[in-house]
C-alpha cells in the first residue's frame, strides 16, 4: 500500500490489518481515504493468504465520517464528478461487506455517519468502552443512502428510523443493545478482547467460511443488486448538490445552526 491515508498490513497467520490513517482530522473520510480503503480490502480479497481482515482507526477516534469541508466542495463540482465521488464512497462500503474473508472492525473514540456504515459492514465489531456513534447526515442536510441498507440489517429498521433522522450520539453500551456493536471491553483493550475472536476465525476452515459468508449476505439482502446500488448512489450524489446540504454543510463551516432550526439562528 502506498496511500498514507490508509495502511496495510498482513501478519504471518494471514491476518490483515487495515488502519484508516487521517488522525488529525478524526479519520475523517476524503477522496484519497476512500480510494485508499478500496485498494486495501481489494488486496485483501485478491491476495489467498489473507484469512482475517481486522479494521481500526489511528489516533483518538475510529472515524468521524466524511471530512466536512471537502464535502462542501464536492458539492461545487460536476454532477458527473459529484456522482463519481458518490459511487467511489458506496463502493468502498460495498467492497467491505461484499469481501469473502471475515472482517473485525476494533471501534474507539467517535464513529460518526459513514464510520457506522463502515461498523455495520464489518462481520464482527468490538467497542471499547469509550466509543460514541451517531449517523449524522441529516443534520448537515445530506443523506445516509448507501449505508443504510447495511445499518438496518445490524441495528433494526426501527432502530435506525429513531438514530438516522435524530442524529443522536449512542454510547458503546447502547450500540451493543441495538446490535451494532457484537463485543464490548474497556478503554484501551480492543486488541485483548479481539484476539480470541480473531483465533477462532482462523480455527474455522477458510472455503467454509466463504460459503456461509455468502449465504448469510445473500440470504439477508446484503448483496446489493447493480440497479438498486446504482440508484443508492444517484440520490445520494443528488442530495448532496441540493439547498439543503448547501446551507447544512455552510452551517457546519460557519459554527452557526442551519436555517432549518425554528428559532433565532444564534448557538
Amino acid at each position: 500500500m502506498t496511500r498514507p491515508e490508509v495502511g496495510l498490513e498482513i501478519d504471518g497467520r494471514g491476518v490483515a490489518t487495515v488502519t484508516l490513517n487521517r488522525p488529525e482530522v478524526n479519520n475523517a473520510y476524503n477522496g484519497d481515504m476512500i480510494a485508499g480503503l478500496i485498494e486495501a480490502v481489494g488486496h485483501c480479497g485478491e491476495n489467498p493468504d489473507v484469512r482475517v481482515v481486522v479494521l481500526r482507526g489511528a489516533g483518538r477516534h475510529f472515524q468521524a465520517g466524511a471530512d466536512l469541508s471537502w464535502l462542501r466542495g464536492i458539492g461545487q463540482e460536476s454532477p458527473e464528478e459529484n456522482l463519481a465521488v458518490s459511487r467511489r464512497t458506496a463502493s468502498a462500503v460495498r467492497g467491505l461487506n461484499d469481501l469473502d474473508r471475515p472482517t473485525v472492525a476494533l471501534v474507539h473514540g467517535g464513529c460518526f455517519g459513514g464510520g457506522t456504515g463502515i461498523v455495520a459492514a464489518c462481520d464482527v465489531v468490538v467497542a471499547s468502552e469509550d466509543a460514541i456513534f451517531s449517523i449524522t447526515e441529516t443534520r448537515w442536510g445530506v443523506m445516509a443512502g448507501i449505508i443504510i441498507p447495511y445499518l438496518n440489517v445490524a441495528m433494526g429498521a426501527r432502530q435506525v428510523r429513531r438514530y438516522a433522522l435524530t442524529c443522536e450520539r449512542f454510547g458503546a453500551a447502547r450500540a451493543h443493545a441495538l446490535g451494532l456493536v457484537h463485543e464490548l471491553c474497556p478503554t484501551g483493550g480492543l486488541d485483548a478482547a479481539a484476539a480470541p475472536i480473531i483465533d477462532a476465525l482462523l480455527m474455522a476452515a477458510p472455503d467454509a467460511t466463504v460459503q456461509t459468508k455468502q449465504v448469510t449476505l445473500e440470504d439477508a439482502g446484503l448483496l446489493l443488486a447493480d440497479d438498486r446500488f446504482e440508484a443508492l448512489v444517484a440520490q445520494h450524489a443528488a442530495k448532496r448538490q441540493s439547498a439543503e446540504a448547501i446551507e447544512g454543510l455552510a452551517s457546519f463551516a460557519e459554527k452557526r445552526k442551519p436555517a432549518w432550526y425554528p428559532g433565532d439562528g444564534d448557538d
